[in-house]
């Protein structure tokens, strides 16, 4: 027999420890190589780590919510092999193992006991003064002035165990349930109070986002600015493209529209599109555009990220769109796809709602907030007319952009969007 201690792999460029977020196996459970063994996350990348070797499980080295440095032993499991060392195939090169020279001794199974004699007990007859047990359906027996007492103390009788006649409540059994520190039911409503308080550590996902939001929240002041756009024009045209769109193109949503949008407008506004290293001082303006999607999974929020949009017609832009938000709802995206991002579009749109704050997502300096398209009627000059509405909610991070400036940048948004033509003019 010998024993084999899988150590934390390096899972990613430049990332020196990474959160465990699910075990697979348990101390004792049989493992065979290549079974998956644990969860990691960084960056909100979840990544598994697969077993280099068969065995059993001897011992874990982190709980859930724990965070491993890259190297540190996180799983021993003991082996077959004569000599402890796995199969020199099995073992990925990035999993960096050690394996002991020495076999283990492995102590037998203590011999189990046997089971204790079932001692005879000695039953007695019955108590006589028990009261019986009360139908809960039905009305208690108990005098006026003992009903009187119980209303005013906000009592339900039918916990009180009566020891009168036919268990009859008496006055003395109430004293008694008093006594005992016996909570006042609830009125006649018949609802019940619930004290219970779940306590539920924040791991994985869920501690990602909070740290996130927590530093975009504490180093960025947001300025947010909201515009109604009148997207009728828009969702015209997006209709007769889905009606006549080829087999392998994806279904258009309005959110091509806005990056093709988006990356116009950054054109003439360069200083929207940047990060801002706080520390050090220094505004990056990028000639890239790498627009985040803030995307809901079962699991919480991550922003899978579409790169290079100043190089993507709408509809590269859809079908990168679909596929990276499938990747996020499956877990399956990867640390590269979700980082990297120079600006940011959140949409709530599906869930309604008139505005939203939209928080930035650092070291980002705006952030894009698209709510649900509505039927409202618009004055023309002569009536009212139905026309489709949507809301823009902007934030801005304030050291680096100026009221005026996240005021222009939306209003050229809006030109856009309700003249969608112009999206599509070169130059």
């Amino acid at each position: 027999m010998g024993e084999f201690i899988l150590k934390m792999p390096d899972v990613g460029e430049g990332v020196a420890e990474a959160e465990l977020v699910e075990w697979h196996v348990k101390p004792g459970d049989p493992v065979r190589e290549d079974m998956v063994l644990a969860a990691v996350m960084t960056d909100k990348a979840t990544v598994e780590i697969p077993s280099p070797v068969s065995g059993k499980v001897l011992w874990l080295g982190a709980e859930v919510g724990d965070t491993v440095a890259v190297k540190a032993p996180l799983v021993r499991i003991e082996t077959a092999a004569a000599t402890g060392e796995p199969p020199p195939d099995s073992i990925p090169e990035a999993l960096a193992e050690e394996v002991l020279e020495e076999p283990v001794a492995v102590s037998a199974p203590p011999a189990p006991k046997a089971p204790p004699k079932p001692e005879r007990i000695e039953t007695g007859p019955a108590p006589t003064g028990a009261p019986p047990a009360r139908d809960m359906s039905k009305k208690p027996l108990a005098s006026p002035a003992v009903r009187l007492r119980a209303k005013d103390s906000g009592i339900d009788l039918r916990q009180v165990t009566g020891t009168g006649p036919a268990g009859r409540i008496t006055h003395d059994d109430l004293d008694l349930f008093l006594s005992r520190g016996a909570q006042p039911a609830p009125a006649i409503t018949g609802l019940v109070r619930k004290t219970a308080v779940e306590e539920i550590k924040v791991t994985g996902l869920r501690r990602r986002i909070a740290e996130k939001m927590t530093l975009s929240t504490s180093r960025i002041p947001h300025i947010t600015y909201v515009e109604e756009m009148d997207m009728t024009a828009l969702e015209d045209l997006r209709a007769m493209m889905n009606r006549d769109r080829k087999p392998d193109q994806p279904k258009l949503t309005v959110l091509p529209f806005l990056m093709r949008a988006l990356v116009k407008t950054i054109a003439e506004q360069p200083g929207v599109n940047a990060t801002f290293d706080d520390g050090a001082g220094i505004i990056h303006r990028h000639a890239a555009v790498h627009i985040g999607i803030a995307t809901q999974t079962p699991a919480g929020l991550t922003v899978p990220v579409v790169r290079h949009a100043e190089a993507r017609g709408i509809w590269d832009c859809a079908a990168e769109l679909n596929r990276l938000a499938d990747a996020a709802r499956t877990g399956t995206a990867t640390r590269d796809e979700l980082t990297g991002s120079t600006i940011t579009i959140s949409s709530l749109g599906a869930l309604g709602g008139i505005a939203s704050t939209p928080v930035i997502n650092h070291p980002e300096v705006a952030i894009v907030g698209v709510n649900k398209i509505a039927i409202r009627p618009v004055w023309d000059g002569t009536q009212f007319v139905p026309r489709k509405i949507m809301n823009l909610s902007s934030s801005f991070d304030h050291r680096v952009i100026d009221g005026w400036d996240a005021a222009t940048f939306v209003q050229r948004l809006k030109t856009l969007l309700e003249t969608p033509a112009l999206i599509f003019v070169e130059g």
